[in-house]
């Protein structure tokens, strides 16, 4: 195995959009590829990919994706800055759990997506 890049799917693509480029992703490729009210997109920061789909988009294909808002799932991202991360972005998120150091030595901090899911932020100093 060489790398996870999870497709996460949403219900508003755009909004999805505006929300990570708010925590320094940038999209790599969309479909449509103009951008234009898109179905799938890949963002990416640094050595971090993440992709979104639409509901939509696998309307009647898949019935076995479904969920409410935010599902049961954390994802835990590892940067360098975590302090300057913060001061970015504290303002502009849902912030969940401040800067805290943690047992394992990590300093962290949760948000809240605005898909409902949940993002950790850490820093192994």
């Amino acid at each position: 195995m060489e790398s996870l890049s999870p497709n996460i799917y949403v219900h508003d693509m755009n909004n999805t959009i505006a929300f990570y480029r708010i925590l320094g992703f940038s999209p790599v490729m969309t479909v449509p590829e103009n951008g234009e009210n898109p179905v799938w997109a890949m963002m990416k920061n640094g050595n971090v990919t993440l992709m979104f789909e639409s509901f939509k988009s696998i309307e009647g294909r898949l019935p076995e994706i479904s969920r409410t808002d935010g599902g049961s799932l954390l994802l835990y991202i590892n940067v360098k800055d975590i302090r300057g991360l913060f001061a970015s972005i504290k303002d502009k998120v849902t912030v969940l759990s401040g800067l805290e150091k943690t047992f394992y030595g990590a300093t962290e901090f949760v948000i809240k997506d605005c898909n409902g899911y949940v993002l950790s932020f850490a820093e192994h100093e």
